[in-house]
């Protein structure tokens, strides 16, 4: 479980861009690149020291969706970065 407070950012070598062909986010990365879908680019771009809770308010200010649901959808989407090593936590 990702605690409240932890910050998570961009993993160094990581950055976030558009795709100039699709338009799409996208993540690249040494190893290659990643195509995000809406909801992971917006936890994404706000992975520049929030803590997680500042992100789950900040969604649910911008989008009317249920807390709990949108709180388990930033942290299913930030472990699921950290474990492909494109997120860290501070």
């Amino acid at each position: 479980m990702i605690p409240d407070h932890a910050q998570p950012r961009l993993a160094g070598g990581v950055r976030l861009e558009i795709d100039g062909t699709t338009g799409k986010a996208v993540l690249l990365f040494p190893e290659g690149i990643l195509e995000l879908n809406e909801t992971a680019q917006e936890i994404v771009t706000r992975c520049d020291g929030h803590s997680v809770n500042e992100i789950v308010l900040g969604l649910a200010q911008e989008y009317d969706v249920d807390l709990e649901m949108l709180a388990a959808d930033v942290r299913e989407t930030l472990a699921d970065l950290e474990r492909r090593k494109l997120v860290e936590f501070a």
